[in-house]
């Protein structure tokens, strides 16, 4: 299921995460070339996403919203 993406943080490992608009996480890598995200490098091209819907699989299988740390 598709849903816009409403904010990111960073995990432990500074991997940004995206906060769907759901209230899942999913992780929005750039480690080319098996995933090519230049936008998240800077805040820029994070802002620019804001409302990009990625597919949310935790949706798909009826997953409860993530929590913040």
């Amino acid at each position: 299921m598709k849903q816009g993406i409403k904010a990111y943080h960073q995990n432990e490992e500074a991997d940004w995460v995206a906060v769907l608009a759901c209230g899942h996480f999913q992780h929005v890598r750039h480690k080319p070339p098996f995933t090519n995200r230049p936008w998240v490098i800077t805040q820029e091209g994070r802002d620019s996403m804001l409302g990009f819907e990625l597919n949310c699989k935790k949706c798909d299988l009826g997953a409860p919203k993530d929590e913040s740390d």
